[in-house]
């Protein structure tokens, strides 16, 4: 009932809006593209240097590059919930990564008003391809129960670990792939295997290499909806590890990247013959589909009536977790922390928008945002009315360069992963604290980020009223939850 009544008054808003935006100009189409685990600092134009990525870096010189923007968590299902429905992790309802049985993460609740279902209100087509996370198939938060007319790809995050699977999903529907048997997302080198010989990592490849699967289902989309507003979320599973992908498509890197010795699985995920190579050639590949999309809204003479978006999920995985190496590539450059972690590193993701006509080909903005903030931006872009409750603020005065961009309230993070987080940003100001199932009390930590952008420095002591104004944020911003409580390491679940 609380759902349906939401979704009445903002059905009635976004009518209004709607009627004033198509009196004023054709609604455009919007594609979100949001990569999985891949630091801010991997693409070309944030500074990356091994790694090709012509086609986000075209992007970027066609559009608008955000310095410094925030993913709503660090980690993979909180910060999706914090982005599909506005709501940053002291208000939404999904604050961890919680599977459940037989398949699937803790499910976001029927009353939860998704980004789909504002566009989707708003007479837009909807469709996301790739990693969804927020509910099995059938649930509460199955896509199709949130907005989006088709859905195609994992639903669940552990399923999305190999990219060999034998299934993926449309809709409700298990679409079968000739990979048989599935090749697994974990394993480490067989006892008595070579680490040298090829032949040795031939069991960590399949026929049908999903990523591929689900960029075609993406391409199709936008070819049977080009007459009509579309909103596509693309969500590939690139550049998550394991790496598993095509060997034509690590040559480019094979031997071009100094010593590369083998990856034996012995962190996590699956063994690779040459890591660097293959993750290079992830991160390349998902440029590719960019520019894929990129050429075909071209094609289809879409340029100037589609606004395209890219970031990631959270930050890169830390040390050399499956085979990844986000110090050899310098993936969070040389902030604090990496993926699971509310420290910059952890955090901080690209942020590129492209909207020929409308966003200033190679503009580079300061303004700081985050993941709640893209439901209002979109249901603007669409002429929509986004539901009330949210934490986000559109971001359309800077994207279009017209009218006063409201100040930004304080940023929050409340995480229950990794020994369970909080960290708060205030202008310049940042303050986290640590452990707090062990203790929510703790002392919080005081950054100076226009100082210390790195984190290096606690200046806690020296600033105790920005510390108790910090404290005072958190307590204000944070929402009672029926799942996710500190010092309860494990989440409660609760009867549907």
């Amino acid at each position: 009932m609380a759902r349906s009544i939401a979704l009445l008054i903002h059905a009635a808003g976004a009518a209004l809006l709607a009627a004033v935006a198509s009196a004023a100009q054709e609604k455009p189409n919007i594609i979100f593209i949001m990569a999985d685990d891949l630091g801010w600092r991997e693409l070309g134009c944030y500074g990356q240097e091994r790694i090709r990525t012509p086609n986000i870096d075209r992007m970027a010189a066609e559009g608008m590059r955000f310095k410094t923007h925030y993913s709503g968590a660090p980690v993979c299902a909180p910060a999706r919930c914090t982005l599909m429905t506005g709501k940053h992790l002291g208000h939404a309802y999904v604050r961890d990564n919680v599977s459940v049985k037989p398949e699937g993460q803790l499910p976001i609740p029927d009353q939860e008003v998704t980004i789909a279902e504002v566009l989707k209100g708003a007479g837009y087509a909807t469709g996301a391809m790739g990693k969804w996370g927020l509910g099995p198939v059938g649930s509460t938060g199955d896509p199709n129960k949130q907005g989006f007319d088709l859905f195609f790809g994992y639903n669940c995050q552990a399923h999305a670990h190999s990219y060999y699977p034998d299934y993926l999903w449309r809709n409700g529907e298990r679409v079968t792939l000739d990979n048989v048997p599935p090749v697994p997302g974990r394993a480490k080198l067989p006892a008595g295997a070579d680490p040298n010989d090829p032949s040795s990592y031939r069991a960590f490849v399949g026929k049908v290499w999903s990523a591929e699967r689900i960029a075609q289902e993406a391409l199709a989309f936008v070819r049977s909806n080009k007459d009509r507003p579309f909103f596509l979320y693309f969500c590939p599973t690139l550049t998550h590890v394991a790496i598993q992908i095509p060997d034509e498509k690590v040559a480019e890197y094979r031997g071009k990247l100094g010593d590369d010795p083998p990856y034996l699985g012995d962190q996590g995920y699956t063994p690779h013959p040459t890591p660097h190579a293959g993750y290079a050639a992830m991160v390349t590949a998902l440029d590719s589909q960019v520019g894929r999309l990129l050429d075909l809204v071209r094609e289809l003479g879409l340029d100037e009536k589609t606004i395209i978006f890219f970031t990631s999920d959270n930050g890169p995985v830390y040390g050399r977790v499956g085979g990844a190496d986000s110090a050899f590539f310098r993936s969070a450059g040389d902030l604090r922390g990496f993926k699971g972690s509310v420290y910059e590193g952890g955090i901080r993701e690209p942020l590129v928008v492209r909207w020929p006509g409308h966003v200033a080909a190679g503009a580079v903005s300061d303004h700081i945002g985050y993941f709640p903030d893209f439901l209002p931006t979109l249901a603007q872009i669409g002429g929509a009315q986004p539901p009330p409750g949210i934490d986000g603020l559109s971001m359309v005065p800077t994207l279009l360069g017209t009218g006063e961009q409201k100040k930004h309230p304080p940023f929050v993070w409340e995480f229950y992963g990794y020994g369970g987080q909080q960290a708060v940003r205030d202008g310049d100001w940042k303050a986290v604290r640590q452990e707090c199932h062990k203790n929510v009390r703790g002392p919080l930590e005081l950054y100076d980020l226009a100082k210390d952008p790195n984190e290096q420095n606690d200046v806690a002591a020296a600033n105790p009223e920005v510390v108790r104004k910090m404290e005072g944020i958190l307590a204000a911003e944070h929402g009672p939850s029926e799942v996710f409580q500190f010092g309860r390491r494990k989440a409660q679940i609760p009867e549907r």
